[in-house]
């Protein structure tokens, strides 16, 4: 393991924060299991504490410790996961409510990027949302981070730039596309072909 990954999944066990590449921007990572550390993402952002935030981990069987998918639901992630894709799931009962705002579903991201999926191996599931100050453009370079992003941040691992873009969020449940991203298209031709 890299000297900067193995100190960047020191910081996440105790409780700190990072900032981590993905195949979209870069996004900010806590201890997605720590309401503590959730709300120290929620303030480094200046989030709304009222709008949830996913959370990311390394493959499918480790989303099951934190959601609980149906088979149709399995099946959408074995064809979009990892990639810019956010499902949302029924969450289980070790997420906590500042994760989700109180709600009982929870976003859950695999992301198609090394740098992420060894970090996530290391340490899941950490938080996933971009590293930016809410309303404030997403960062595709360690240079671009926003100056409360990179004083929460106990470490910031650098995989150089990103495609930038966001995730396509959706539920595949009720058939929603909460918002457009990545993959878009292939996804509401998925579901569409899939409607139960």
């Amino acid at each position: 393991m890299s000297q900067d990954l193995d100190r960047a999944v020191r910081a996440l066990r105790a409780g700190g924060l990072v900032v981590y590449p993905t195949e979209t921007v870069y996004g900010l990572g806590g201890d997605a299991t720590d309401a503590a550390a959730v709300e120290r993402v929620f303030e480094a952002k200046g989030r709304d504490r009222t709008r949830p935030i996913s959370l990311a981990v390394p493959d499918i069987e480790t989303a099951t410790e934190f959601a609980r998918p149906t088979d149709r639901e399995r099946a959408f992630m074995r064809r979009f996961l990892p990639g810019p894709v956010t499902v949302v799931l029924e969450r289980s009962e070790n997420v906590p409510d500042a994760l989700t705002g109180g709600r009982d579903r929870v976003g859950i991201r695999i992301p198609d990027h090394d740098l992420a999926l060894s970090l996530l191996a290391e340490f899941a599931p950490i938080t996933a949302t971009s590293a930016n100050v809410s309303g404030e453009p997403s960062a595709r370079r360690v240079a671009d981070l926003d100056g409360p992003i990179h004083e929460a941040a106990a470490v910031v691992l650098d995989g150089g730039e990103t495609p930038g873009g966001g995730s396509t969020v959706v539920d595949v449940e009720t058939g929603t596309i909460h918002r457009r991203g990545a993959n878009a298209t292939a996804v509401a031709a998925w579901l569409e072909e899939h409607e139960e």
